[in-house]
């Protein structure tokens, strides 16, 4: 069961990550607080593929990225590791069942409100209790460290077989930038086509694995100010140029006056 907060201001949101409730939890923000906690790989085969052939594609998926990203890479050593090499496909813009979440709290709530018009949602996961006691309904042998996709032929077993309930809150042993910047980690579900919520209100868990945040749009433009302040913005969660070009749309709002008149 999700339980969910809804916040009418900054200084709430705060109040709320910071308790002792939500320490050492995974974070994920949306710009919608009505869309649910489905991959990109999710949405895409819903919208094009036959259900039947999902599986079948996927696997497709990867294996011509994998026979086709060796052009543009100077160290192809993480196309000889499945999670790996779908840490790169999410990372450059391919449907992947990987989910993005962060350590940071803060981080997910830029996420969230730096385009929102609409109530927002910060998703928050209870990865202690993943780690430690949680388990998925009948499969009680299905431990954190069982089903770990870094294992040797895990990733095959219980993801992309998309036959077992479970969801693995991780990252690979090598991270690239973009993780680090973020304070990143995943949400990998076992069935593509089932929400990470459905997934988490199924497991064996007397208290709550997952929060919703609902953040009204009214906040953002204090929410965006200490964020800018504490230096997240696009161009430090994604260091590169495109992070950079990306952070201007924020410059087009903010305005810092001195005494000598507008910072430029």
């Amino acid at each position: 069961m999700t339980q969910i907060y809804k916040v009418d201001s900054w200084k709430e949101f705060l109040q709320l990550v910071e308790s002792e409730e939500l320490r050492g939890w995974a974070f994920r923000g949306q710009r919608d607080s009505s869309w649910v906690l489905e991959s990109s790989l999710t949405r895409r085969l819903k919208q094009f593929v036959p259900q039947e052939i999902w599986k079948e594609r996927e696997g497709r998926a990867v294996r011509v990225f994998k026979r086709k990203a060796h052009h543009f890479l100077n160290d192809t050593s993480s196309l000889n590791d499945d999670f790996r090499c779908l840490a790169l496909m999410q990372h450059h813009g391919a449907p992947t069942r990987l989910l993005d979440f962060t350590k940071s709290p803060y981080v997910a709530s830029y996420f969230a409100l730096q385009s929102c018009t609409t109530p927002a949602a910060v998703y928050a996961v209870n990865t202690p209790a993943l780690w430690h006691e949680a388990t998925p309904p009948g499969f009680p042998e299905l431990t954190r460290e069982a089903i770990d996709p870094r294992n040797k032929d895990a990733l095959q077993k219980y993801y992309f077989s998309n036959d077992y309930p479970v969801v693995w809150p991780g990252e690979p042993w090598t991270m690239d930038r973009r993780i680090v910047a973020q304070a990143g980690t995943f949400m990998l579900p076992g069935q593509v086509g089932t929400s990470v919520e459905t997934l988490l209100s199924n497991y064996i868990y007397d208290k709550p694995l997952l929060v919703k945040i609902i953040l009204c749009p009214e906040i953002r433009k204090e929410a965006m100010e200490a964020l800018y302040r504490m230096n997240i913005t696009n161009a430090t969660l994604f260091p590169d140029l495109d992070g950079l070009a990306r952070s201007i749309s924020y410059e087009l709002e903010v305005s810092w006056v001195g005494s000598s008149g507008p910072l430029k």
